[in-house]
């Protein structure tokens, strides 16, 4: 196990949470769905029976990517559980639908991550005893960290992501992230750049490794694909392009891009995929401000000929939406986010297209653009442009759908070597 690291910086940070109590406390009331139990947030929880992992995944977004990893894990552990903690309740929306999915629900689970008060989390590391612990990607909480750290328990991080931006940030409170990775006993960051950034806050260079992304494990299900190329039969022949993930001060954006692309494309239908599902109802009024109503798929409505917009406010559908368009533009990248997950358009043949704010998805980027299968746009005038070249180019389309798609098969085998470091790290070696 790691030697200890500088607990004088995590007492400061306990105080500093203390203090803070009411304000968390009304944002986890806000949030957290009534029929799941709050108490699990003080780690008041109950365990499922029997040996098992504990894999944590910050929110829906994070669920949707691990999905690899999950299934992965409950096969190479057959006689384990795991279970999947998540901070936000759409993340555990998607928990659940993944284990009636899979027909999982025997052995994975869901629970709510407890606050990070040292109390809360030895009372949750006592109740779930894991034999080893996940975190996926960049959910550092020092005091959980530490606990693991007592109890004995091996932590991993991986898909381990540090952007410049949260590397500047870290870099202010340094002695409480390097006591923090003191905790973790093996790292696998998805690039040479981000195992460079954990390094430099202190990650001991014999415990990380750069091992790939886990993203480009994704895998599409024939189930899905043909799914997919059914709802895009419904839509009839007219240009259909979607715009998935985003965020406020986005729409407004793509809404203009999209009346500025109906002038030479009359037709054209836009399916527009909010980020967070708080927001369903506000896009919606925001569509119908722009003379745009539009029909909802959570409705089970289907856009006639005269629609402009489909408003796409259901959860884990996005990879078929993307599949059901002809472009596919990820959100994110219009606003100060640093985007989202460029690949799942990708794996699914979908033509890219992006804004220029991609800091989050950087090293993928780069590496769909060697291959010409980006598309990058400034504003909205600039995607409007975009949109309507590519609509009047099958080719093109063609050629960029299946450039994304060999990008994705080429750089598979991050999940391999993740297995085979968690192994080493559970048996002890």
């Amino acid at each position: 196990m790691a030697a200890a690291g500088k607990p004088w910086a995590r007492w400061l940070y306990s105080l500093a949470l203390a203090l803070l109590t009411p304000l968390v406390w009304r944002r986890v009331w806000r949030e957290q769905r009534p029929a799941r139990p709050r108490r699990e947030r003080l780690g008041l929880i109950e365990a499922p029976p029997g040996p098992g992992l504990w894999l944590h995944c910050a929110s829906l977004g994070e669920v949707i990517a691990a999905r690899p990893l999950i299934e992965a894990l409950l096969d190479d552990y057959p006689d384990h559980h795991l279970t999947v903690t998540t901070m936000t309740a759409t993340g555990a929306e998607r928990v659940e639908a993944l284990r009636r999915e899979a027909g999982l629900a025997a052995r994975l689970h869901h629970r709510f991550l407890p606050l990070d008060y040292p109390g809360a989390t030895r009372r949750f590391l006592a109740r779930l005893a894991p034999q080893m612990a996940i975190i996926f990607e960049t959910e550092l909480w020092p005091n959980l960290l530490a606990a693991c750290r007592r109890r004995g328990i091996p932590l991993a991080v991986v898909n381990g992501r540090l952007s410049p931006q949260a590397f500047a940030r870290y870099r202010w409170i340094r002695p409480l992230i390097q006591d923090a990775l003191c905790g973790v006993d093996w790292l696998a960051a998805k690039s040479a750049e981000d195992l460079a950034r954990f390094r430099a806050l202190g990650m001991a260079a014999d415990r990380s490794q750069a091992v790939g992304s886990l993203k480009f494990d994704i895998s599409v299900a024939p189930e899905l694909r043909s799914a997919a190329e059914a709802l895009r039969t419904e839509f009839g022949n007219r240009p259909v392009w979607i715009a998935g993930s985003t965020h406020p001060g986005e729409d407004e954006q793509l809404l203009e891009a999209h009346a500025l692309l109906r002038r030479s494309h009359p037709d054209a239908l836009l399916i527009l995929v909010p980020r967070h599902p708080q927001r369903f109802a506000a896009v919606a009024a925001l569509c119908a401000a722009h003379g745009m109503a539009a029909p909802r798929r959570a409705q089970g409505q289907l856009p006639s000929h005269d629609d402009a917009v489909y408003l796409g406010d259901t959860l884990g559908e996005l990879t078929l939406l993307y599949g059901a368009a002809d472009l596919a533009f990820v959100g994110g990248s219009l606003v100060p986010v640093g985007g989202h997950n460029l690949l799942e358009p990708a794996a699914m043949g979908t033509p890219l297209l992006s804004g220029e704010q991609l800091a989050n998805f950087a090293d993928i980027a780069e590496t769909l653009d060697e291959v010409g299968a980006l598309v990058r746009v400034a504003d909205a005038g600039d995607l409007a442009t975009a949109l309507a070249t590519l609509f009047d180019d099958d080719a093109e389309r063609l050629r960029q759908g299946v450039a994304g798609q060999r990008v994705v098969a080429a750089n598979r085998g991050a999940l391999a070597r993740t297995r085979q470091g968690l192994a080493q790290l559970l048996q002890g070696e």
